[in-house]
């Protein structure tokens, strides 16, 4: 019985331990990305950032999504990140739809083509 509750005990503070502080960061950069070697040089240095575990990139809609350990870095660190690639970035905000009752949502976001006015949500959910 007492191997049991040690066994289960060990595994309880393993999983405990690998439980991480996993988040997002959404932006789009100024210059715009505007070819796949733009994306490959993004992906490539930022892979390398402590805390980074993905980077995706989407030319057509301009956009980079970071997955990140909030525990390792925060998105201040990331935006110097891309600042050491020659890039601004502006971060895109979630979408408010408590304002409209429409299928659109107002963006509260302050980048490119989100003014406010009713757009399709700034980040698929």
């Amino acid at each position: 019985m007492k191997k049991y509750l040690l066994l289960f005990l060990l595994a309880f503070v393993a999983m405990t331990a690998a439980a991480k502080n996993i988040r997002e960061y959404v932006v789009t950069t100024t210059p715009q990305m505007s070819c796949q070697n733009c994306e490959k040089r993004i992906k490539g240095n930022l892979r390398f950032e402590k805390g980074v575990k993905k980077v995706d990139t989407d030319l057509k809609n301009q956009r980079v999504t970071v997955t990140y350990d909030a525990d390792k870095t925060d998105e201040k660190k990331l935006e110097e990140a891309f600042g050491k690639l020659n890039y601004k970035v502006i971060k895109i905000e979630e979408c408010d739809d408590s304002a409209n009752t429409s299928d659109k949502a107002t963006c509260t976001g302050s980048h490119t083509g989100c003014s406010g006015e009713k757009k399709e949500c700034c980040k698929e959910k």
